[in-house]
């Protein structure tokens, strides 16, 4: 029997948070994922011990990890979770209010009943934090320290570990000693990150795998120019060549996860599965045996379709005295789990992804490779119960059957005959170009300034002292990095754009003064030039539109509520949006819905979503709808579950024909008072 060799590739990494000249942490992520995320994933494969998978680690990440689990990290969102109430200033109440419930709303926020409640409270405060700090109490705030930190706890504590259970249990009105003891779980969760990773690794139910070490783009790193290859025509900044900075990063990771666990790995996830043949060159070079990225780079490559003929298979890439073994991720397989998943039940995801792999493999002669690659963190914040159910179904099914293995890639590449390819097409998993990181006026403006600094460097470091060169050095390979211009340009959106914006420019700043020169005056600007955000506007009076599918007059959806989604994605890239634009209101016993769809949408099921109660609009006989140019749908009050006087709290779930589609507002609710518009 043909054998499924499954190689999952969770990559695991946040930026490097913290400011090297002053040892704060600007941002939490890497303490709050080093809570929910990377302990669990492993620790979940306790259960499963057949199922093998790769972990790649980035070194930045680590290194910040093990500061917070030391209690050496300087972090002012941790000083304000645990200091108390009573002894937060004005600034410092502020923060908490303005930071602290930075989670999604949905599958963290409202899991924690009090923690929603708080949410609320803010969110018909207008978000302000001066005018929730009238309504909130001592109390109110102490809660929020608990709860927004024990909402980021990860599954295995908040299941088997008593003490966090008992916090959790209490859910509100916390005391001062179970705000200490919330800090000192804290601690105990992030000191047991790292040794699961070498548990798991020791047993080789694991392997690790790493990054270039601050996740730089290798490819623009080498030569910034060579994004022409890939996008003819695309804007481009002076030329960035610095492949010794590329060496640099890929030696010092290679070293340090030796250094770390013991073993140098074999396996290199380049950032963002960014390649060229320059990048692969020094990557075998300096050790590396296997690398991977993304089948759209592997379909422009061979100059075809990579579908699963194609991608299902390892590779050899050679090319003068250089080789390194390749695979290339299923794209579409991947971003189901990442973005799909998150919006079916925990049997109906696994089952559907076991399925379109068998599908895509029944015509294959013998054992095949099925690369899963896909981020280890960000995607299970929108799933329930933190995505854990799913895995667990997924492993215990690939556990169970007979023609599934689930391997680590090293394991994988040992069964798998190579094909040789000489050279490689330069890109990332992104459209295979770089476009996300250079090109647009935001992203060039950055490349500019670290090239000025990267010269700099170079003039005067040998004037300066071997402490100050270094740690000049270092700023440099630190802004390198690929997570400052992510946040750059149009593609993605996130609260904290400003705060990325602020920390790589303090990253080039450091560069100037550990060589004892004053910043240039450019980095005191910032470099985001527009800010876009959903457009809400909430109906102005009542509505009776004709539903014909046709905006049959300019007055008809007139007074109505406007929703338009910010299409840029966050800190993961990929998802697909179908609605346009919602506009919605009502008269005395009907909720008017219009949707503005994408043009290539086929949509088999809407469902109108409310705190109480969830209704089919699509197949329902007592909605009327229409559809051409537009879906109009009249729904009557009455299958709602709605009562007369109150507000309507509500959002639409869009499937196609086996898979959701798009939930609208992809985060929280709609909030609509229909008697305030009368």
């Amino acid at each position: 029997m043909a054998r499924i060799n499954l190689c999952f590739v969770w990559h695991m990494h946040q930026p490097f948070y913290k400011d090297l000249a002053t040892g704060m942490y600007r941002l939490p992520w890497t303490r709050l994922h080093a809570l929910k995320d990377y302990y669990g994933m492993v620790k979940i494969l306790e259960g499963f011990p057949n199922v093998h998978q790769t972990f790649n680690l980035v070194p930045s990440m680590i290194v910040q990890i093990e500061e917070y689990a030391a209690g050496k990290a300087a972090d002012p969102f941790l000083d304000c979770a645990i200091r108390p109430a009573d002894d937060l200033n004005e600034a410092e109440r502020e923060f908490v209010l303005r930071y602290f419930f930075q989670a999604n709303a949905g599958r963290m926020i409202y899991r924690y009943p009090r923690y929603g409640e708080l949410f609320d409270a803010w969110k018909r405060a207008g978000e302000n934090p001066r005018r929730v700090r009238a309504i909130f109490s001592a109390q109110d705030i102490r809660d929020l320290q608990v709860l927004s930190q024990l909402a980021w706890f990860d599954e295995e504590f908040q299941a088997h570990d008593e003490e966090v259970k008992r916090l959790l249990a209490k859910e509100r009105n916390y005391s001062l000693d179970d705000q200490a003891l919330m800090a000192r779980k804290q601690r105990e969760i992030l000191a047991a990150v790292v040794p699961v990773y070498k548990e798991f690794a020791s047993r080789g139910q694991i392997e690790i795998s790493t990054t270039p070490f601050y996740h730089p783009i290798l490819p623009l790193v080498c030569d910034s120019n060579i994004a022409s290859v890939s996008h003819p025509g695309v804007p481009l900044p002076n030329r960035f060549h610095y492949p010794q900075d590329a060496r640099w990063q890929l030696q010092s990771a290679r070293e340090f996860i030796e250094r770390e666990f013991g073993q140098a790995p074999a396996g290199l996830w380049p950032s963002e599965g960014s390649v060229s043949d320059e990048a692969l060159a020094i990557s075998a070079e300096v050790g590396f045996r296997w690398a991977a990225s993304d089948n759209g780079v592997l379909a422009q490559t061979l100059h075809k379709t990579a579908g699963p003929d194609l991608t299902y298979k390892s590779y050899l890439w050679r090319q003068d005295d250089h080789q390194l073994r390749m695979i290339f991720r299923d794209h579409f397989l991947s971003d189901l789990i990442g973005f799909v998943y998150s919006k079916m039940s925990a049997e109906e995801a696994a089952g559907h992804f076991l399925d379109r792999i068998r599908a895509n493999t029944q015509s294959f002669g013998g054992d095949v490779l099925v690369p899963i690659i896909l981020d280890g963190e960000n995607a299970w914040e929108y799933f329930y119960y933190n995505g854990r159910p799913f895995l667990r179904e997924l492993y215990r099914r690939i556990g169970e059957s007979s023609d599934l293995a689930a391997l680590t890639v090293t394991e994988a590449l040992e069964r798998d005959d190579p094909r040789t390819i000489d050279h490689i097409f330069p890109g990332s998993w992104i459209n295979a170009n770089f476009d996300v990181w250079i090109g647009a006026a935001e992203d060039n403006r950055a490349w500019e300034y670290l090239l000025h600094a990267r010269r700099k460097f170079d003039e005067v470091a040998q004037s300066v002292s071997e402490d100050n060169r270094r740690l000049a050095h270092e700023e440099l390979m630190i802004a390198e990095g690929s997570d400052w211009c992510w946040w750059y340009g149009p593609e993605h959106q996130s609260e904290n754009r400003r705060e990325f914006d602020e920390l790589y420019r303090s990253h080039l700043a450091n560069v100037y003064r550990a060589l004892q020169l004053a910043p240039p005056d450019e980095l005191s600007r910032s470099i985001l030039m527009t800010e876009v955000a959903d457009l809400h506007e909430p109906p102005t009076s009542p509505i009776q539109p004709v539903i014909d599918g046709e905006v049959t007059s300019y007055f008809e959806w007139m007074g109505a509520g406007h929703y338009h989604p910010d299409r840029r994605s966050g800190a993961m890239h990929g998802q697909e949006f179908v609605v346009r634009d919602l506009y919605y209101g009502a008269d005395n016993g009907n909720l008017y819905l219009r949707l503005d769809l994408e043009n290539h949408t086929d949509i088999a099921k809407i469902e109108l979503r409310t705190e109480q109660t969830s209704v089919s609009l699509l197949d329902n006989h007592d909605v009327e709808k229409a559809q051409r140019k537009i879906l109009e749908i009249k729904a009557p009050f009455r299958l709602l579950g709605y009562t007369p006087g109150q507000p309507l709290r509500f959002q639409l779930a869009l499937s196609g024909r086996d898979l959701p589609l798009d939930l609208v507002p992809a985060n929280g609710w709609i909030d609509f008072d229909p008697n305030a518009s009368d």
